[in-house]
C-alpha cells in the first residue's frame, strides 16, 4: 500500500536497467500521447519517440477488463505498425526498434469505466469515488519490430478516496483532462490529489504504464 505522498518509486534500479538496455542498442517508440506515460518512461531512463494510434476504442469490446485493455493495446500497436509501413520496414535495421503500447480502464463496482463522454457521466464517475474506491486495470504491450517478438500483460491497482467536495467535482468537470483519462481519474491532478487516501498496488499502473511489466517485457523482447 502507498499514499499519494509515496507515488515516487526509487528510480535508481530502473535507470540502471534502462542504461544497460540502451547500451545494447535499440530504438524505442511509445505509442501514446499520455503525459503520464511519457513521464513514467522518461523517469525510467529511456529515450523514445512518440507515434500515436488512431483507432476506435469503443469498437473493441471484451467482457473482462483485463482482456479489454490488452486487446486495445494490441490494436494500438497494430495500427502504429501499419502507419509506419509494416514490420518489414524494420527487419533489416542494424538496431532493433521496440514499440510500447498501453491501455487503462477503471473498474467501479464491477463496471468498466473508460473515458467519460459527457459532463453528466464525468460527474457520476467522480461522485462515485467520493468516500469510496475504484480499481484500475492497465496493460502494456512491447513488440520488437525487427524480430517480431512480442510480450504483453496487465496489472491492477486500487485507489481509495476521501470525501470529495461538490466544488472540487465541479472544477474537475470543467477541466478538459477529465475527459481524456479512463474513469475521469488521474492521480497527479492537483484538484484530486488531496482527496486520495491510499493507493493499493502501483501508482504507475494507475497513471497508465506499469513500470515493472514494462521493464520485464523490454528485457524479454531483446
Amino acid at each position: 500500500m502507498s499514499s499519494l505522498a509515496g507515488l515516487g518509486h526509487p528510480e535508481l534500479e530502473h535507470n540502471t536497467m534502462a542504461t544497460k538496455a540502451m547500451e545494447r542498442g535499440f530504438k524505442l517508440i511509445l505509442g501514446s500521447q499520455s503525459m503520464a506515460r511519457k513521464r513514467i518512461l522518461a523517469e525510467m531512463g529511456y529515450n523514445f519517440t512518440i507515434v500515436t494510434a488512431d483507432i476506435d476504442e469503443k469498437a473493441i469490446r471484451r467482457e473482462k477488463p483485463e482482456d479489454l485493455v490488452v486487446a486495445i493495446a494490441e490494436a494500438k500497436a497494430d495500427e502504429i505498425i501499419s502507419k509506419l509501413g509494416g514490420v518489414s520496414q524494420f527487419a533489416q535495421d542494424p538496431e532493433p526498434t521496440l514499440l510500447i503500447a498501453a491501455d487503462t480502464v477503471v473498474v467501479y463496482k464491477g463496471v468498466i469505466r473508460e473515458k467519460p463522454t459527457s459532463k453528466e457521466e464525468a460527474r457520476q464517475f467522480i461522485k462515485g469515488y467520493s468516500g469510496s474506491h475504484g480499481g484500475v486495470v492497465g496493460s502494456v504491450i512491447v513488440r520488437n519490430l525487427k524480430t517480431g517478438v512480442r510480450r504483453g500483460g496487465w496489472d491492477k491497482a486500487e485507489v481509495y478516496f476521501h470525501e470529495i467536495p461538490e466544488q472540487v467535482i465541479d472544477d474537475l468537470i470543467d477541466d478538459a483532462i477529465t475527459f481524456k483519462v479512463a474513469g475521469g481519474l488521474t492521480l497527479e491532478h492537483p484538484l484530486i490529489s488531496p482527496f486520495i487516501d491510499t493507493v493499493v498496488g502501483g501508482a504507475d499502473t494507475v497513471m497508465g504504464l506499469p513500470k515493472e511489466l514494462t521493464e520485464k517485457f523490454i528485457s524479454e523482447v531483446l
